[in-house]
């Protein structure tokens, strides 16, 4: 059984244009898609999938034939939805969640792109749409020459979550 607070924050989400997945994307290694670790739930990179396919793919800059920067922050909001999934799927109530504490984004980018900020901008937007002032967070935006899969953005989120005392 979900909470008030999960069925807020479906909706935020649907307000925002976006709907859970019915299973959070699938590892593609060897490893766990989130894993709560006390009062922190640590979900791994996640990738801009839509129906287990990468949305668009190259690297992201301001020249034709790469990707935009405004596509990217699009790919980073994707990135993001897919951490609450992955969430979703660890907690089983997303109204456990106090607070978005970290995002980490990761841009795939042509060498003269410096704007890698503005694209993880997507995923940080979306994590206060949907968890309002609860999903403000730290943050790092980082340039990287690949992601898996020629992904080009890759973000990766740290949740406080409530701890029922025992």
């Amino acid at each position: 059984m979900t909470s008030r607070r999960h069925q807020d924050v479906i909706d935020r989400l649907q307000n925002a244009g976006y709907s859970l997945p019915d299973m959070p994307p699938a590892a593609i290694g060897s490893y766990t898609a989130a894993l709560a670790a006390g009062p922190l739930v640590f979900t791994s990179g996640q990738l801009p999938l839509r129906d287990g396919v990468i949305a668009s793919t190259g690297k992201v800059g301001e020249t034709a034939g790469l990707v935009s920067p405004r596509i990217a922050a699009e790919l980073a909001a994707q990135c993001a939805v897919n951490a609450i999934a992955a969430l979703q799927r660890e907690l089983g109530d997303l109204g456990r969640i106090d607070r978005i504490v970290k995002v980490t984004g990761f841009v795939a980018s042509d060498p003269g792109f410096t704007e890698h900020s503005k694209v993880i901008d997507g995923a940080s937007i979306l994590l206060k749409d949907v968890f309002g002032d609860a999903g403000v967070h730290t943050r790092s935006a980082v340039g990287v020459a690949a992601l898996p899969r020629n992904s080009p953005v890759e973000v990766e989120l740290v949740a406080l979550i409530h701890v029922d005392a025992d």
